[in-house]
């Protein structure tokens, strides 16, 4: 058990170092994008050896939805708001459940989404320049492709297919199709050490090995503990790009961090009775 839950808090960790590697990328967000995916993908298929014929496209094409926007909000604006803005996602999965899977909305989730929401209104206050403000719409923007491919993992696994790889590993090819013409343009940026050693770093490592590790470790911890470790990556995910680029995020920013995270884990700590399980994409 110690090691499945050490597993699961190396994930998150290696998670987290995602915002800064993808500041320090030579290429522009979609070359990024697409290099990462590429290569995580095809880490999947070498190590993971998903089925591809019980992945959804529909759940793929949200999982990609989420990387492009992901990457691309990470670039554009601080890393903590990216990472923080994309943690609203559960909320948009409590809102989502009802509809799509049928699952009750009660009192504690629409407290959950209040706050989620509150939290995510922080960091449109104060001054923002308009290139941020774009990076902090993706970031929203990501959020809502993170809950549906969460609430369609979670369709896929009653409708029979509770393995996630399938569909994540063809989100990954998908994203870096639709992002291939902007790698194209970057090659020579891509070529580079600093530049081919970030993506294989972005696409085996910080994706390709953390999902190993998470995967692993999640067979044997209950889902509410995994959920709480894997906070990790949103708390740690803006200190890495600190130490590594002295990029700081608004007090604003800090405060709505607390708020969103505040949130997600008093619905995961909610007694079992009252709420209902999530899936970690």
């Amino acid at each position: 058990m110690r090691n499945a839950v050490l597993a699961v808090a190396a994930a998150a960790i290696l998670w987290s170092t995602g915002g800064l590697f993808i500041k320090l990328a030579p290429m522009p967000a979609l070359a990024v994008a697409c290099g990462r995916s590429l290569i995580a993908g095809l880490f999947y298929l070498a190590l993971l050896r998903p089925n591809l014929r019980l992945a959804r496209w529909s759940t793929g094409a949200a999982y990609a939805g989420c990387i492009v926007t992901f990457v691309s909000a990470t670039k554009l604006t601080t890393a903590a708001n990216a990472i923080f803005l994309q943690y609203t996602g559960p909320a948009y999965v409590l809102l989502l459940s009802p509809w799509i899977l049928d699952e009750a909305l009660r009192p504690i989730d629409v407290a959950c989404v209040i706050l989620s929401l509150a939290g995510m209104s922080l960091f449109f206050v104060g001054k923002v320049e308009a290139g941020q403000t774009f990076g902090n719409v993706l970031g929203v923007v990501s959020g809502v492709f993170f809950a549906l491919a969460i609430v369609l993992l979670r369709r896929d696994a009653k409708s029979g297919s509770g393995d996630a790889v399938p569909s994540t590993t063809l989100g990954n090819f998908i994203a870096a199709a639709v992002t291939l013409p902007w790698a194209l343009e970057s090659l020579p940026a891509v070529a580079t050490g600093r530049g081919a050693g970030v993506l294989l770093y972005l696409g085996i490592v910080q994706l390709g090995v953390a999902y190993w590790l998470f995967v692993r470790g999640v067979r044997k911890v209950p889902a509410a503990e995994a959920s709480l470790i894997s906070m990790l990556e949103p708390v740690l995910n803006p200190v890495w790009v600190l130490l590594g680029t002295g990029e700081r995020p608004g007090p604003w920013a800090i405060g709505g961090g607390f708020v969103v995270v505040g949130a997600v884990v008093l619905r995961t700590v909610w007694p079992q009775g009252q709420r209902a399980s999530t899936t970690s994409v």
